[in-house]
């Protein structure tokens, strides 16, 4: 009998701030396989590249291709689509600059976060237990 090791679900991290980035990738590391992309530009670039993430976890504020301009342009596009999206951002009024994106998102989180909460929210996700807001 072959002994194989279950694949970890692959998250997609965009955030320009380093010192998110290593939070995170410390955080959900032991349970998943991350990519941290440090701008939008950089994260299209390495999904161009044939990667598909099972989740991807987006700033919106972030310097030259932002969050929403990042957002837009999979939520638009036939490959990227239908990968579930979970904001991570510092941005003033979240609730109310989530509620006006052109796309719904599977879930929302203020800077600062609970990291708990957080990864409690991706495994609802990926195991489709909650509704786009």
């Amino acid at each position: 009998m072959e002994n194989t090791l279950p694949v970890k679900k692959q998250i997609l991290i965009v955030d320009d701030e380093p010192s998110i980035l290593k939070l995170l990738d410390f955080i959900l590391a032991k349970d998943y396989h991350i990519n941290a992309s440090p701008s939008g530009y950089k994260a299209h670039l390495w999904l161009e590249e044939g990667n598909l993430p099972d989740i991807i976890i987006l700033d919106l504020h972030m310097p030259h291709f932002d969050g929403t301009s990042f957002l837009k342009s999979i939520k638009i596009s036939g490959f990227y689509r239908d990968i579930p999206v979970i904001i991570l951002s510092a941005a003033e009024n979240l609730e109310q600059v989530v509620a006006n994106l052109p796309f719904s998102v599977e879930a929302f989180f203020p800077k600062p976060f609970n990291p708990d909460k957080l990864k409690n929210e991706i495994s609802n996700v990926l195991n489709g237990l909650n509704s786009p807001v």
